[in-house]
């Protein structure tokens, strides 16, 4: 992470740079255009992209640890692996092979419907879990 912060902060100090030679160039030359402005122009669009590119890496780093946080918390929730507060109620932990499983129904379900198959009564799901559902859970029983 450090990295990326270091990326930034040096990108964007050397589009500062690039900013402040380019107005120097334009004051040099009156306002006219010479080969000093057109490079410092010219400089000053690298060093935009480069610090839009360092951003937009920085972006897709947090981006990246928010999505895992929040996995990690979604399983952690599920799991039972945090503890909850006494005295309030709440739903019992879900073991991870059950969450997966979820997970797997979910997706099967929205495969389906995006199809267009079946109706909300009839959508058949394939089982390719090896682990039995929960029988706590009425709907997964076999009846």
């Amino acid at each position: 992470m450090d990295d990326i912060v270091d990326a930034m902060n040096n990108a964007y100090q050397e589009f500062v740079i690039a900013v402040a030679t380019t107005l120097e160039a334009k004051e040099a030359s009156g306002g006219q255009v010479t080969a000093a402005t057109d490079a410092a122009l010219e400089n000053l669009k690298q060093s935009r992209e480069l610090f839009r590119v360092a951003c937009d890496q920085a972006e897709e780093f947090v981006e990246s640890v928010k999505l895992r946080i929040g996995s990690e918390c979604l399983v952690d929730e599920a799991t039972g692996s945090v503890a909850g507060k006494p005295g309030q109620p709440g739903l019992p932990p879900i073991s991870a092979v059950r969450l997966e499983q979820m997970s797997k129904a979910v997706r099967w379900l929205v495969i389906e419907l995006q199809q267009g198959s079946g109706s909300a009564g009839n959508l058949s799901m394939p089982q390719h879990s090896s682990a039995p559902f929960d029988a706590r859970f009425h709907e997964d029983s076999t009846q």
